[in-house]
């Protein structure tokens, strides 16, 4: 599939806003569904049709003129925007050079606005809005920890220390339960829901701006310029102020730019804009500050060092030419920032300060603000406040002269690099002049969805077919690592199997074999205008996406994109001129090209160590026979060739007339004894669970190829092997899902698998659990639930079974009697009728041919019931050379009061909250509506009372820690952050557990989980109907 990442853009969010996208959901019941695709789907929509479509409709609302005659709120017909999208844009430029784009985000219903004006918006507490996360769903089975990989994290140095790789087949964990997932995803929509007014503010300068002698300066100022202003001198007041009124700020220093983010409530917009502005108008970066806030930068270093992908950025970038900026070390720490500088008679607060004066200058700063004022009045502060930046006159930093960064020996060669994770893969990367001025061609996007195409004639069906691969991904993530003034990245990167990995120069033939069928058959239109049209449509009907993304995308955009462009520049394909793709597709020759082998077998061959994140590594030439065969005029392998038209692209938009009374929730319109939720009771303890993981896992692999082309016309599917049974999600354009649908009914109807496809699974889930459980977080969770949910496996417990090993007799005797008996429940939702939603029952009910269950069998989550009193269970890490450590406090309470009154912003999450009634079996389809008039009888007396009853001497705490390693917590000389417990030996890890601190007293320790447990009451299930 295309590389995640590629869109940077405003459309993050996959569907359409109206109900022309249905969502049905079928289950053998709840498990997990944040999946990591199983086919890859392009992520932005485009098109000059499309394009055309937008600025036609510049301005105009979906519920009529009314409120464009409005002068107040009048937007720019130069800017292109989706016809879904009811937002009002105007780009206005200070005379200090800053150039800023306002957008009004009033709700109109029936030409009226929803919202008050600031001063009149009544008072409405001071709750928390933070940061949501979108569901950011993909096709496939479930995983936890997303993919494994180097092709998409970006060179940020944002507050983050996420592994967030990118090269692990999809692979399903039903770590958390449907329920879990579903109660996170509503809690965190809630707090993010789009009340939130927002702002950022992109500075054309970066990393690559470092001064040689001061590496990580650029992220350092990105943390100091927050220390407090002269006109609100208060060190953390900034951060203070937001927390106060339901906020929170973020900020991240790329390559070639820094963003600055924030959100809060709406009547606080002004003076957040007002106390923000100060730290580019006047910031004090008081000297005393300056050994704090580096502490802050060690520790997000820290963070980062055990991910693979910055690992690998640090390594790719040590190869660029000397005087390189990528050759820079971007993060900063303590040593380069403090100690050395020290050493060297250095004054760092002097240099930040000159820095600060010379590189954040009004005229390259871009602002975004989204409010619900009007343009008018958004216009009238922006001008107010931001007029005072300084424009330093000087200008802007410039990397263009720095061509061909990679054109060294050194790039050409194969690396063999061992990993944090457990994982094989290939990536084979080629370094492009920057491609950024052809934004409206997209010839990279182009190659990477050939690249990266699943179906029948790509890459990795064919690797798939020789059990060589898992998965693969094509293409530039336009990050700052990626692309930026002096060169553009394009990477392709194969999961392999441990047969793969024996084999990987085969691969990488297959690959330069596609490769070159692309250059030799030229660019071809019809394929450029499928691509084309399938983001046309998801452009048109793309729903409203997370503000605090959508803000910083834009300031970015803004830096690369004419106005008129904004919106749609990193989004829609504009002009089709094949000699720019060809040009692109012609340097991807296999002489130019740099091959990375990643793989925990390479320890002991690599005697390199990668200077600032202690990466090992290993690099030798091309093997002799492979670098004269790919010199040579190789033959093409006729197994290879473009995709055939794609049959799933939707173009029926038209919604369907309702052929039953319209209704406010859902109804049940079918119920026979083999009912309507795919069930089955995972009475056998040990051995099924881990088999169920298997079965689905398989069955998302078979179904890779065959349903890759419904995933790239936005058709998505889930598969998650859950607690109480299967679930099946699909979703998109209601023209063609039916046939997503069935495609996945008869592969599970007809499921099989080889000996060899089964050894490739189960091993590929190996890696998955271990993957899992050496980060300290994830770690926790799973200590955490081991202790809280009864009878639950935990994720050593399901290594430790395939560790012991898997007969494929049991897996076919678990499938045949799974499928045997069950009982299905469905939700349709979308455009639809109530007669073809039946057909998805009734489509199950034939192919499956099942008996009806024997005996009802209710779904059961159960929880023990902690004493009163403070546990606490303290594990070492399972990553030696991980030096992080996660505490999680957990409280056991009788209610919770957990939501505030938001609409639903797309379709997903209404059915999401559906289908939450529908897989625990409750069916109080009006729970929201109930739960706000609830709400609004709870008084601060009863929060009070409710809160101190949880805080006395009666309270039930839970507390895990994950203890990392590092001199501070007694252990020996640090390893080797690679050096992970049993990477390569193939023995099951074990939990160290770790005696309390002497400082924490009055607590029980547990020591032995199991037996501890088995003391304690399990809570009894209960429905909450009322």
């Amino acid at each position: 599939r295309e590389a995640p990442g590629w869109q940077r853009g405003p459309a993050a969010g996959r569907a359409c806003a109206d109900s022309r996208q249905a969502r049905p959901l079928w289950a053998a019941m709840p498990g997990r569904n944040k999946a990591a695709g199983g086919g890859g789907c392009p992520e932005v929509p485009g098109g000059q049709q499309a394009a055309e479509a937008g600025r036609d409709a510049v301005g105009r609302s979906p519920h009529g003129d009314e409120e464009e005659e409005r002068g107040a709120n009048l937007g720019d017909p130069d800017i292109v925007k989706s016809p879904s999208d009811p937002k009002q844009y105007r780009y206005i430029k200070l005379q200090n050079g800053l150039c800023a784009l306002l957008i009004s985000d009033l709700n109109y219903l029936e030409g009226a606005p929803s919202a008050l004006s600031s001063e009149e918006e009544e008072e409405d507490g001071d709750e928390s809005e933070e940061e949501s996360d979108e569901d950011d769903d993909d096709s496939g089975a479930e995983i936890e920890d997303g993919r494994e990989g180097f092709d998409d994290e970006d060179c940020d140095e944002g507050d983050e220390g996420e592994d967030d790789d990118g090269d692990n087949e999809d692979f399903n964990d039903p770590d958390d339960s449907e329920l879990e997932e579903l109660a996170e995803k509503e809690e965190t929509r809630k707090r993010g829901c789009t009340e939130k007014q927002v702002s950022a503010l992109c500075v054309a300068v970066g990393s690559f701006s470092d001064p040689e002698d001061l590496p990580g300066l650029a992220h350092f100022l990105e943390h100091m310029v927050f220390m407090g202003s002269l006109k609100y001198p208060d060190e953390n007041g900034f951060d203070a102020f937001l927390k106060k009124h339901g906020g929170s700020d973020n900020a991240s220093t790329d390559c070639e730019r820094t963003v600055f983010q924030f959100d809060v409530q709406r009547k606080y917009f002004k003076e957040a804009l007002d106390r923000w502005a100060q730290f580019f108008i006047h910031p004090l970066m008081i000297r005393d500050a300056i050994d704090r806030e580096v502490e802050a930068v060690d520790s997000e270093y820290q963070l980062a060092r055990p991910s693979d992908a910055n690992r690998k950025e640090m390594l790719f970038g040590s190869l660029a030419r000397p005087g390189h900026p990528m050759k820079k070390f971007f993060w900063g720490n303590a040593d380069t920032l403090k100690h050395e500088p020290k050493m060297n008679n250095i004054d760092t607060y002097t240099r930040l300060r000159d820095f600060w004066q010379r590189h954040y200058s009004a005229h390259y700063m871009t602002l975004v603000v989204q409010s619900k004022e009007t343009l008018d009045t958004l216009e009238k502060w922006v001008t107010e406040i931001f007029s005072e930046i300084p424009n330093n006159g000087l200008p802007k930093p410039s990397f263009g002269h720095l061509t061909q960064p990679f054109d060294t020996p050194e790039f050409h060669k194969l690396y063999r690099v061992v990993p944090i994770r457990k994982v094989h893969s290939l990536s084979i990367t080629w370094a492009l002049p920057p491609q950024e001025q052809y934004y409206r061609v997209k010839p990279l996007h182009y190659i990477s969805w050939l690249v990266g195409h699943e179906g029948k004639g790509s890459v990795l069906s064919f690797l798939r077919k020789k059990f060589w691969a898992l998965a693969l991904y094509g293409g530039n993530g336009e990050t700052g690592f990626e692309q930026n003034s002096t060169y553009s990245i394009f990477s392709i990167s194969v999961t392999l199997t441990d047969e793969g990995y024996k084999h990987f120069y085969e691969v990488a033939h297959v690959v330069f074999q596609y490769v070159k069928m692309l250059q030799q058959r030229g660019p071809d239109k019809r394929i450029w205008e499928e691509i084309q049209k399938i983001e046309a449509n998801e452009f048109h009907y793309q729903e409203q996406t997370d503000p605090v993304d959508y803000v910083e995308s834009l300031c970015e955009n803004m830096q690369l994109f004419q106005k008129e462009d904004f919106l749609t520049g990193d989004q829609l394909l504009f002009e089709y001129k094949p000699e720019v793709i060809a040009d692109a597709l012609n340097q991807l020759s296999p002489q130019r090209a740099n091959l990375v082998l990643l793989s925990a077998a390479n320890e002991g061959q690599c005697h390199l160590k990668e200077k600032w994140f202690g990466t090992q590594y290993s690099v030798e030439d091309i093997d002799k026979y492979w670098s004269d065969l790919w010199a040579s005029d190789f033959e093409l392998n006729q197994d290879l060739h473009l995709p055939e038209e794609n049959k799933y692209i939707a173009t029926d938009f038209a919604l369907k007339v309702a052929d039953c009374p319209e209704t406010e929730y859902p109804v049940k319109t079918l119920s026979t004894q083999q009912g309507c939720l795919w069930y089955r009771k995972d009475d056998k303890f040990k051995i099924p669970k881990v088999l169920f993981d298997t079965f689905v896992n398989i069955l998302s692999h078979n179904l890779g190829e065959p349903a890759y082309e419904a995933d790239v016309a936005q058709l998505e599917y889930k598969l998650v092997a859950g607690e109480h049974g299967l679930v099946i999600r699909v979703k998109g354009f209601n023209h063609k899902l039916p046939l997503l649908f069935q495609l996945i009914i008869d592969y599970l109807s007809d499921f099989s698998f080889t000996p060899a496809v089964f050894e490739m699974i189960t091993e590929q889930l190996k890696k998955t659990y271990f993957n899992i459980l050496i980060k300290p977080e994830t770690l926790a969770k799973d200590v955490r639930l081991l202790i809280l949910e009864h009878s639950r496996w935990s994720m050593i417990d399901k290594y430790q079974t395939l560790m012991n090993g898997l007969s494929i007799e049991s897996l076919s005797s678990f499938v045949k009697a799974f499928k045997s008996q069950l009982f299905v429940e469905g939700l349709v939702q979308g455009n639809f009728t109530s007669r073809v939603s039946t057909d998805f029952l009734n489509y199950v009910v034939q192919k499956l041919q099942f008996a009806p269950l024997a005996h009802p069998c209710p779904v059961q989550f159960r929880v023990v019931d902690l004493p009163n009193t403070h546990l606490l269970c303290k594990v070492k890490t399972l990553n030696k050379g991980d030096a992080n450590s996660e505490v999680t406090v957990y409280y056991q309470v009788t209610a919770l009061i957990k939501l505030k009154e938001c609409e639903d912003s797309h379709l997903g999450e209404e059915v999401d909250r559906n289908w939450n009634e529908v897989v625990t079996q409750q069916y109080l389809f009006d729970r929201l509506a109930r739960e706000i008039e609830a709400l609004k009888s709870v008084t601060k007396s009863d929060l009070v009372t409710w809160f101190q009853a949880h805080r006395s001497n009666k309270k039930k705490v839970l507390s895990v820690h994950v203890v990392g390693f590092g001199k501070h917590e007694g252990d020996a000389e640090v390893t080797a952050v690679s050096e992970v417990q049993n990477s390569s030996s193939g023995e099951i890890p074990h939990l160290t557990f770790l005696p309390p601190s002497s400082l924490m007293t009055n607590i029980t320790s547990i020591k032995d989980i199991k037996a501890y447990t088995s003391t304690l009451n399990v809570l009894p299930y209960h429905k909450i109907l009322k």
